[in-house]
């Protein structure tokens, strides 16, 4: 895929991993937003339904467009070195259960794969984890986040997501994974479901979140 010299085995020159816009500024534990504190002032007033958040990057170039050619340019090569980092971020977590964000079926028709499913699969593979796609489904048809405006969103996702097998689910520590997080409203609703279902912890793993631009 690089076309530098000295490749690592995940495809990428040294050169080319070392630019990319690796999230390791301080920040909020439970949001992944930038913080000089464990907890941002957001969380501490409004805490979301999950509990913490793990990203690989942020939403920046150039990992924005190899993420939308993975999406959108079935180039599924990136999801396996998605996969591959962001196992590296959270090797060490405590999680019984992987649930990819579900896709609605009709858009799962109409892009033929899951992104967070193909990158899930490398972290279970890696973490020898449970990955868990069939408990939790995505009942709503809603339009694409990224296509709303920001206040938009929460409403929009609101009910979208419906446990099946509650017993699945139920006293488990669970990683959602899913490819970029901007508001957190999807992954907030899937943890609320989750948790209403009776998971006792649930984080959020991502490649990639997106920073607001002051």
């Amino acid at each position: 895929m690089c076309a530098g010299g000295d490749a690592t085995d995940l495809g990428l020159c040294k050169s080319c991993l070392k630019d990319l816009p690796w999230h390791v500024a301080p920040q909020c534990h439970q949001c992944g937003l930038l913080s000089n504190n464990n907890l941002c002032g957001t969380c501490l007033s409004t805490p979301p339904h999950f509990d913490a958040t793990h990203s690989v990057f942020t939403y920046d170039f150039p990992v924005n467009k190899m993420m939308q050619r993975y999406k959108y340019g079935n180039m599924l090569n990136l999801g396996q070195i998605f996969g591959q980092l962001l196992s590296k971020k959270v090797f060490t977590k405590n999680i019984d259960l992987i649930i990819p964000m579900p896709m609605h079926p009709l858009r799962l028709k109409d892009r033929g794969f899951n992104q967070a499913l193909e990158i899930t699969k490398v972290l279970a593979k890696d973490h020898v984890k449970k990955i868990d796609f069939s408990s939790v489904q995505r009942q709503k048809l809603t339009p694409p986040q990224a296509s709303l405006p920001l206040k938009d969103r929460v409403k929009s996702i609101k009910g979208v997501f419906k446990v099946n097998l509650a017993e699945n689910v139920k006293n488990k520590r669970i990683a959602i994974v899913d490819d970029v997080m901007t508001t957190g409203a999807s992954l907030n609703e899937l943890a609320k479901t989750l948790k209403q279902a009776g998971a006792s912890h649930v984080e959020c793993w991502i490649v990639a979140r997106t920073l607001p631009k002051y």
